[in-house]
């Protein structure tokens, strides 16, 4: 599949290094690709230019000077994501004149650029519009409606799943290396793929061992996901009362969503917003309060919930809130799991989150500069989906003939690779398999794998010819 293959040329035009705009621009040049950046604040200009090899221009993005400047006629891409709704809407208007033909825009107003919206995305010569909280809420809401708060991820259309879990004391995996693990449960095939411990992410191999509070993400077949289930203590039901603290963008909207399906609880700290979403959210129950106080929780009826969301704009609020939460939810003597979820705005907090206390942390500079990414990288990979409070992504790409990868098993992989990247399941005659240390890719064979998020580009370079 010729579709594999980077495009080395490609130029890129960003607007805006705040966090979106910074944690693209780091991930594309990391991967190959020609990076100009325009931004107007110095101090994140020169922290960028302490950081990444790109291009930067000090200016203004409704500068047609710096445009100029940043020969703009010759990029392929436009990457508009400074922090003004407006800006970025008038800038692919600016980059359709300058003939720019993929243009794309991180718009938070839910007011523009849907197919219905007095102004669509056509109309705007937008080719894809970015809302960074909507992505966030449409993920939580996704994983609760479908998958009970489990972090779990369907790549090979379903046919492979991925799912998280945290290895308590009492698991019967604990204190266990992977290639026993392996051995002992042989019942359906599965692996290991990453493991976030502390702030690190970790690709293991058969000598790892899993200790009580790793973030464990394991690759099974579709039908072994129950077996897999059981075997790791995750439970299956579906959770049906959920508590959200914090009633901004991503509060409120998450509240707008799941009200139709499960009971919902919103604490908000400021007294006008709270008496605001009261009216606005039919489906929700609004009270004022601190949701940071463990006293509020408790009275707000923490105890009887099933999901717990922090969704504040404050990294520590979040984190810590889930962990005082988890820790009342858990003090009761109740064989019934809860699950804890943090958002979480700075990147390098998102692994300290999923092992503090949170099952499930979500960034929404991350999920907003992924669905750039994987716009941008469609046709050199099949699907690359990130994996939530780990460094780490999963990928589905076609080997190409005569490719690194396919001229000796897995097991006889260069060393150069050992903690990297992990090749969890291949497609051979007809249907997805777990792979194991003998399995030897072939010409046009389908993979998925798993690599640390700054080793993407070696996936592409052993799947490459």
């Amino acid at each position: 599949m010729n579709g594999n293959k980077p495009a080395k040329s490609t130029n890129i035009l960003i607007l805006g290094l705040g966090g979106v705009g910074y944690y693209l621009a780091k991930r594309l040049v990391h991967e190959g690709y020609a990076i100009t950046a325009i931004e107007q604040d110095s101090e994140l200009l020169r922290h960028a230019d302490g950081n990444i090899d790109a291009r930067l221009i000090h200016g203004n993005a409704m500068s047609i000077h710096c445009w100029r400047e940043a020969d703009a006629k010759k990029m392929d891409y436009l990457i508009s994501v400074t922090n003004n709704d407006a800006v970025n809407m008038m800038s692919c208007q600016i980059g359709d004149r300058f003939g720019i033909p993929r243009k794309i825009a991180r718009v938070r107003s839910r007011e523009f650029g849907n197919k219905n919206s007095f102004l669509n995305a056509e109309d705007l010569k937008i080719d894809l519009i970015i809302h960074p909280e909507e992505l966030v809420a449409q993920e939580i809401f996704r994983l609760i409606k479908l998958r009970a708060g489990n972090d779990i991820i369907d790549v090979a259309k379903g046919q492979i799943q991925a799912m998280a879990t945290r290895i308590h004391e009492e698991s019967p995996l604990a204190y266990r290396k992977l290639k026993d693990i392996s051995i002992e449960y042989n019942e359906f095939p599965f692996r290991v793929v990453a493991i976030a411990r502390g702030i690190t992410t970790l690709i293991p191999s058969g000598e790892d061992e899993l200790l009580p509070q790793d973030q464990v993400f394991f690759m099974a077949r579709n039908k072994n996901l129950t077996s897999l289930m059981g075997l790791t203590g995750v439970e299956q039901q579906k959770r049906h009362r959920v508590m959200i603290v914090g009633g901004g963008l991503v509060g409120c909207r998450l509240a707008e969503l799941l009200g139709k399906i499960v009971q919902i609880r919103l604490i908000e700290k400021d007294e006008s917003v709270a008496q605001e979403l009261s009216f606005a959210l039919k489906n929700a129950e609004v009270l004022h309060g601190d949701g940071s106080d463990s006293d509020v929780l408790v009275s707000a009826g923490l105890l009887e919930m099933d999901t717990f969301i922090t969704a504040t704009g404050e990294n520590e609020t979040n984190i810590m809130t889930c962990v005082l939460a988890k820790h009342l939810m858990t003090s009761q003597n109740t064989q019934k799991q809860r699950k804890c979820i943090a958002l979480v705005n700075k990147e390098d907090y998102v692994v300290l989150a999923a092992t503090m206390g949170s099952d499930l942390a979500l960034n929404k500079k991350i999920l907003a500069g992924n669905k750039i990414l994987k716009f941008i990288r469609r046709g050199e990979l099949l699907s690359v989906a990130h994996l939530h409070g780990f460094d780490a992504e999963m990928v589905e790409i076609v080997a190409a003939p005569n490719s690194p990868i396919t001229r000796k098993p897995l097991s006889k992989l260069d060393s150069y690779y050992n903690g990297k990247i992990m090749i969890g399941s291949i497609h051979s005659e007809g249907v997805w398999r777990i792979a194991v240390g003998d399995t030897h890719i072939q010409s046009n064979q389908r993979a998925i794998v798993v690599c640390m998020s700054q080793h993407l580009k070696d996936v592409q370079r052993l799947f490459l010819a």
